[in-house]
């Protein structure tokens, strides 16, 4: 069984019309991560980079990470 934590970031800038590269500008984190989160490749996230991502979108951390529990 394979268990997995799902981030929305791509949803996310998505909805506020926003890229990586914006981001990226705007948050101080680095388009590597960004790109690693919004693709779903990232196998990690630091508390820190949640943080800018939570003030960034100004949600909380259950609106951008969500359990899904695999085949």
């Amino acid at each position: 069984m394979e268990i997995m934590i799902i981030n929305s970031v791509s949803t996310k800038l998505g909805e506020k019309r926003k890229n990586i590269t914006d981001a990226a500008k705007e948050t101080g984190l680095s388009r590597a991560t960004l790109t690693a989160l919004y693709n779903e490749t990232s196998t990690g996230i630091t508390y820190g980079t949640l943080n800018s991502l939570c003030q960034y979108f100004g949600y909380d951390v259950g609106d951008l990470l969500r359990y899904k529990e695999g085949k």
